[in-house]
């Protein structure tokens, strides 16, 4: 017998999505696949599947070591995978990246009227 479970529910329980809706919705956005092959939410996930999980900027390749539909404590989850090399390292090379050229701050809505000024000085325009 084989023992297997939903994809959507794997990923809920292995903790990379804090619901089963995120995980059907990233799946139906394409975000996931098994085995190199587009996936559904009601595929079945088997042991030795390799997942390639696609989740903002990150990005995980892991191979599936043990099935459940349980979602219990981080600890047991991470047993659930494991991740390639390549793929902890190119996330690696990414948090280092992000470090040392981290992303300019975006302000939120219309800028104040300090905000304008200093604005105007950076461009070298006459403040009014």
């Amino acid at each position: 017998m084989d023992v297997t479970t939903r994809l959507d529910k794997w990923l809920w329980a292995a903790r990379f999505f804090k619901t089963r809706a995120l995980a059907q919705k990233a799946i139906e956005a394409g975000r996931v696949s098994i085995n190199g092959v587009r996936a559904k939410a009601a595929k079945d996930t088997h042991i030795d599947d390799v997942l390639d999980i696609a989740i903002g900027a990150n990005r995980w390749v892991v191979r599936v070591r043990r099935i459940s539909d349980i979602r219990g404590p981080a600890g047991i989850a991470q047993t659930l995978y494991a991740e390639t090399e390549e793929s902890m390292l190119r996330r690696e090379a990414q948090r280092e990246h992000a470090k040392l050229y981290p992303e300019p701050a975006r302000q939120a809505g219309r800028p104040t009227k300090r905000d304008r000024r200093a604005l105007a000085r950076v461009a070298g325009k006459a403040v009014l």
